[in-house]
């Protein structure tokens, strides 16, 4: 057993790399050329909007439906793959509790065996988080290192709310799945520090947010520590999820009911 993990190491990191370059890892890329695009402009970075959740074809409702559902399944594709490569390479226990006879989704706390309290502390976890968040985009955008923001563009129609939640959803699930489950577990099986896991993760995710500024990067960053942290402590990432969700549901929901009445977002 022991040979077996010593040959599955090398590559369980190149597994690493494949995961990541089919999901955020190729976001982080994209968003680093997109803030280079929008520092090479002439206007300054605080009067730039970057623009999220926008209608593909607002004329035809139905279309339109179309495409937000598709842009919501296919990021789950590579969750889907990450639990399975798990599945195929248990591998030994990442941490003391941590048992590899389970199936991966439980192995990371991603299953409904503690809803309720995942509920609750994913909650209090998005409201200890959110505000302040708010107030550190303000600064970021004041100063001039980040965008406005815009995340809710969508045409309005009856699905236009409920479209809204499932990108929170996918957004949630997609990101704490990979950059805290997947990517800890693995990352402890090559024997890496618990410290180098969460700077990586931590700077992984501050990356693929690039594309709003450098506050977008800083703010990610530090929300990539704590929930890392979060994760250490529960090793569960099913309150991580609800906590990103419920951030993401405001964010997109909020803006699209307050942006039209107020000048300061």
């Amino acid at each position: 057993m022991a040979r077996t993990t010593e040959r599955a190491r090398p590559r369980w990191g190149l597994e690493i790399l494949l995961v990541l370059g089919v999901s955020l890892g190729q976001s982080a890329v994209y968003s680093l050329l997109r803030i280079i695009e929008r520092l090479t402009r002439p206007e300054p970075l605080s009067a730039q909007t970057t623009q999220m959740n926008t209608s593909a074809t607002p004329d035809r409702p139905w279309l339109d439906l179309a495409y937000q559902l598709a842009n919501i399944a296919f990021p789950l594709v590579p969750v889907l793959l990450a639990l399975y490569l798990l599945m195929l390479a248990a591998g030994p226990r990442a941490w003391p509790a941590d048992d590899p006879g389970v199936r991966p989704w439980q192995r990371i706390g991603f299953d409904r065996t503690r809803l309720g309290s995942d509920l609750v502390r994913g909650f209090a976890v998005a409201a200890a988080i959110g505000i302040p968040g708010l107030g550190f985009y303000l600064l970021a955008r004041e100063i001039g290192i980040n965008t406005t923001v815009a995340p809710a563009n969508l045409a309005s129609n009856w699905w236009t709310v409920p479209v809204y939640v499932l990108a929170a959803a996918m957004n949630g699930i997609l990101e704490e799945v990979l950059m805290l489950g997947y990517l800890f577990l693995r990352a402890r099986q090559l024997q890496w520090s618990w410290t180098a896991v969460l700077l990586v993760s931590a700077v992984v995710r501050g990356s693929y947010h690039l594309y709003q500024g450098f506050g977008g990067f800083a703010g990610n960053l530090i929300m990539g520590i704590a929930f890392g942290l979060l994760f250490l402590r529960w090793k569960r990432v099913g309150p991580l999820v609800v906590a990103h969700t419920v951030l993401d549901v405001v964010a997109f929901v909020g803006y699209a009911v307050v942006a039209p009445r107020v000048d300061w977002l």
